[in-house]
Formats: C-alpha cells, sequence, structure tokens
C-alpha cells in the first residue's frame, strides 16, 4: 500500500539473506524504490547473487568499507549519477570481534575476556563501524539528500539494559542513539527525519557471534508478550519510516522486539 515509485534508497549493512538490512532492501523494493547497496569484498559475490536471484537485477552496488570516507563519497557520487537524490539511507552496519563483546565463539572453552579488559584500540575500531559511520555516511550525503529524506539506523536494547555477551558493543549502540538524536536535530530544519528501530534479538549472522543467543531466543520467546520476532517484522517497521507516513516523526527509537523491552519478568513466573 506504500508507493515508492520514484524514490532512491541507500542500503549500508547487507551480509547475506539472513541480514535485517537485506529484508528492508526488499521490501523498499518491492514498494518500487531503486536500490544502491554497498558491500565488502568478501560478500560481493553473495550479495550480487542475493539481488539477482530475487529480482533485483536493476540494483546498484559498490564496494564500501565505512571507515573509508573516500569510498563512501565514491558510492554516494555514483548513486546520484545513477538516480539523482537520496531519498532513504539505512545504516545497518555493526562490529564488534570477540574481545569487544566479551565473549567466545561458538564450541571454545576458553574464558572470555573481562569486561575490565576490553581492549581500547579494538573498540575504537568498532565503534568506527558501528557507531561513528552514521555521522560520516551523513555528512558525505548531505548535499545529496531529498528535501524530505529519511535516515534510518538499527540498534539493540543492549544500549540500555546489561547483555554480558555483548559488552563493548553496548557501548556502540547507546553512542549510536545518542547519534542518531543529535543528526536528528541537526537535519531537522532541512526537513530530513533521522530516526533508529531497535529490533529484538533476530538470528543474523551478527547475532550468531552473541554469547548465549540461543538461549537470549528461549528467554524472549516466554517474556515478550508478543514473542520473538523476525526480520521481516523489522522490514514492516522500516517501510514506515521510509514512507511519507513518518514525515514528521524523528529523533525516535522505536522498539520491534514483541514487546520485551517492557517486561521486568517473563510470562512463566
Amino acid at each position: 500500500m506504500i508507493d515508492n515509485n520514484g524514490k532512491t534508497a541507500v542500503i549500508f549493512g547487507i551480509r547475506n539473506d539472513s541480514s535485517i538490512s537485506w529484508h528492508i532492501a526488499k521490501k523498499l523494493f518491492d514498494s518500487g524504490c531503486k536500490i544502491a547497496a554497498s558491500y565488502l569484498p568478501e560478500t560481493e559475490n553473495e550479495i550480487k547473487g542475493l539481488l539477482a536471484a530475487n529480482g533485483m537485477e536493476e540494483v546498484l552496488t559498490y564496494c564500501v568499507d565505512v571507515r573509508n570516507e573516500k569510498q563512501i563519497k565514491e558510492f554516494i557520487g555514483e548513486v546520484h549519477k545513477w538516480a539523482g537524490k537520496i531519498d532513504y539511507l539505512l545504516h545497518g552496519i555493526a562490529y564488534g570481534n570477540h574481545n569487544v563483546m566479551c565473549s567466545t565463539p561458538p564450541g571454545s572453552h576458553d574464558t572470555p575476556p573481562r569486561y575490565l579488559d576490553i581492549p581500547f584500540y579494538e573498540l575504537v575500531d568498532s565503534f568506527n563501524v558501528s557507531a561513528y559511520s552514521l555521522l560520516r555516511i551523513c555528512r558525505i550525503a548531505e548535499p545529496y539528500f531529498a528535501t524530505d529524506a529519511s535516515v534510518l539506523t538499527l540498534t539493540y536494547n543492549a544500549s540500555q539494559r546489561v547483555f554480558p555477551g555483548y559488552a563493548g558493543m553496548a557501548i556502540n549502540k547507546a553512542a549510536l542513539e545518542n547519534i542518531m538524536m543529535y543528526l536528528a536535530h541537526y537535519f531537522g530544519m532541512a526537513g530530513i527525519r533521522v530516526n533508529a528501530i531497535s529490533a529484538g534479538l533476530v538470528m543474523t549472522t551478527s547475532a550468531g557471534g552473541i554469547k548465549g543467543v540461543r538461549q537470549l531466543r528461549k528467554i524472549g520467546k516466554h517474556t515478550a508478550p508478543l514473542g520473538n520476532i523476525t526480520a521481516g517484522d523489522v522490514a514492516n517497521a522500516a517501510l514506515y519510516y521510509f514512507s511519507s507516513l513518518s514525515k514528521k516523526v524523528t529523533g525516535n527509537i522505536h522498539m520491534v522486539d514483541g514487546g520485551f523491552n517492557i517486561m521486568g519478568v517473563s510470562n512463566d513466573e
């Protein structure tokens, strides 16, 4: 029912078909959007194959490391030459290694790093990718935004609550939410809105690196009033922000977690 014909969306963060960013891109494409998607060298073939297999051949793809300002500028410049002004921009990027997350790889019996021992430079690198990149991308994209553009980023409730297996990444999500709010203020006079979706735990490739992820999904099933969510549920909410329906909504953190965030105890208590 949302008509995005003639609109252009730039997508950062597709890793594979389990990625929330992929589900949002597919939803936008189905609504009529032109899609421009970034990829990394190691994911190029998988992403291009995924797009083609889903009838999305007419998509601009570009190799981008979001730590590299030159690559972002080249990508955004290509988008502008290809489709004109940018209507929608999705920031769905996050990265933190096991030292940052104070966890160990699945199957490992090693002792996880202590929170007190999170390596500074590894945390800074994860912050650069997971949080500061939103500011960097928006700074570069600013001259190319349509007058009523919408920017959306993806966050997680660990910014507000303690999830021991997420640790340093929670610092990044808290920073990301703050950056989002200040960008909402900065872009307000231009009519550009900036929001975030705080998604419940979805079984993506990235989520597989969170310690105890299956246990967390089991807890969510019994705690959230509506149960666990899917990537498709997040994509449905994203489509609201990537439409004129949200034209007066900015600086918002939209919870899509089945109601998990309101609960103090599980339904079994």
